[in-house]
């Protein structure tokens, strides 16, 4: 686990750095070149290769500065050029031309990242100049004889080298392309995943909007006799004193701090935030004898614990309406209207407490 960790790490570096390693992988290509010509004793190859190598190096610079477009042409310009210049000094056998090959997935890759939308023919443009000039050296160079005779180990060392250059080239991209578009794949699984978290749930207090959560309902609901839950629907008291009074960012606050008062003693339930100062509560596997010790619990914990705004405690409490599910409702909304009933029926006697039966003369809570 540890060397894949390792592996990952330096792919990521590598897609990340992808520009700057392709130049510096070329200058030190050229420097090789360099050395076996001055071996052979290619002159001209010789001088074309320091200044390649010069070219690489002003190349670096500009990929520390984020310039890519110029870098892009130079490569594409200097290896076409140095491919012809070299079949002409040193002849087919030697296998320069593999050099041609080698750029292919460096026009592609870079070239997409740099050519956008319909500026993506430059693209294309760049691998027909590729193979043109390919086409071009086989037609005139590959019965002709060479300027430098090249001993034949020396001129199997080019082509071993030319044919390595062009199979790291094509199995490096391929790699940081693969991993460059795993990574987009997920990246965006994690923004569409995030998107919907946040179509479902209230911005403000975290929890579940009416999108996120009547579904959670219905589903139970589908479920017909095997399904066991009640709704509770809590409303915050006197909730437009409190904004008046304080401001609505006080207002703001005692929803978030009644909300997490809720998450906290509810547990594994479904909460909503269903408008305003309006709280459900989905406790599935709940009956109603449970369901009523649950909720005077929380409604007796938002009441002893006072929300603390700019040092001032706000004392806050809430009504409770709760409704058992039955073989009677078809309709999340019709369940959620009987809680709601009781809730306001709360309301209208007395308030902070919880009504959990509509023949309840006497309230919990009161």
């Amino acid at each position: 686990m540890k060397e894949k960790n390792i592996f990952r790490n330096i792919i990521h570096f590598l897609v990340h750095n992808s520009f700057l390693f392709t130049v510096i992988i070329m200058c030190l290509v050229h420097a090789v070149l360099l050395m076996l010509d001055l071996y052979a004793g290619v002159t001209p190859l010789v001088l074309f290769n320091i200044v390649s190598v010069i070219i690489y190096m002003f190349c670096i610079l500009l990929c520390r500065i984020g310039q890519i477009l110029p870098v892009y042409v130079s490569i594409l310009l200097e290896v076409c050029i140095y491919a012809v210049v070299s079949v002409y000094y040193t002849g087919w056998d030697c296998g320069s031309f593999y050099f041609l090959f080698s750029i292919v997935p460096i026009i592609i890759y870079f070239g997409t990242f740099i050519f956008k939308d319909k500026k993506r023919w430059i693209v294309t443009a760049s691998l027909v100049l590729d193979f043109l000039v390919f086409a071009v050296m086989f037609a005139r160079f590959s019965n002709r004889d060479p300027v430098f005779e090249v001993s034949r180990p020396l001129g199997m060392t080019f082509t071993l080298f030319s044919s390595f250059v062009m199979f790291f080239s094509i199995i490096f991209y391929n790699t940081i392309y693969i991993h460059s578009s795993e990574n987009e794949v997920i990246s965006l699984e994690h923004k569409n995943e995030q998107l919907s978290a946040d179509a479902n749930s209230d911005i403000l207090t975290h929890l579940l909007n009416r999108r996120g959560f009547l579904p959670l309902i219905k589903s139970l609901m589908e479920d017909g006799a095997s399904s066991h839950f009640c709704i509770a629907f809590l409303d915050i008291d006197n909730f437009k004193r409190i904004n008046d009074s304080y401001g609505h960012d006080c207002g703001d606050e005692v929803l978030r701090h009644i909300s997490k008062l809720i998450r906290k003693e509810m547990h594994g339930c479904s909460i909503c935030r269903w408008g305003g100062e309006e709280i459900i509560v989905l406790m599935k596997d709940y009956d109603m004898t449970v369901a009523r010790q649950k909720m005077e619990y929380v409604r007796h914990s938002i009441e002893s614990t006072p929300t603390v705004f700019y040092n001032k405690r706000i004392p806050v409490t809430v009504t409770i309406g709760l409704e058992e599910y039955n073989d009677s409702y078809h309709d999340p909304n019709e369940i959620i209207k009987a809680a709601d009933e009781r809730m306001y029926y709360g309301k209208q006697h007395g308030k902070n407490i919880l009504i959990y039966s509509d023949e309840t003369s006497l309230p919990c809570g009161m």
